[in-house]
């Protein structure tokens, strides 16, 4: 059960990863128009990028005390 709580930790880390190279343009939709949306949608939400921020530095910190703690260092 341990090891699920890590797994999903590792999914949480890879969604902020994503959003926050969304949030910074990094990632292209396929067509024009949803990359005016896209853009759009950035310049509306820009508390984005640091939400992001923010749950890839708690997700990092979390896997490295989950890590930790199936190491029996912590």
């Amino acid at each position: 059960m341990e090891y699920l709580g890590l797994i999903f930790e590792f999914i949480f880390l890879g969604m902020g990863i994503y959003l926050y190279l969304f949030s910074i343009g990094k990632m292209q939709a396929g067509t024009e128009e949803a990359r005016k949306k896209a853009e759009a949608f950035r310049e509306k939400n820009g508390w984005l990028r640091f939400a992001a921020m923010a749950l890839t530095a708690i997700m990092a910190v979390n896997i490295y005390l989950h890590i930790m703690q199936l190491m029996g260092k912590g």
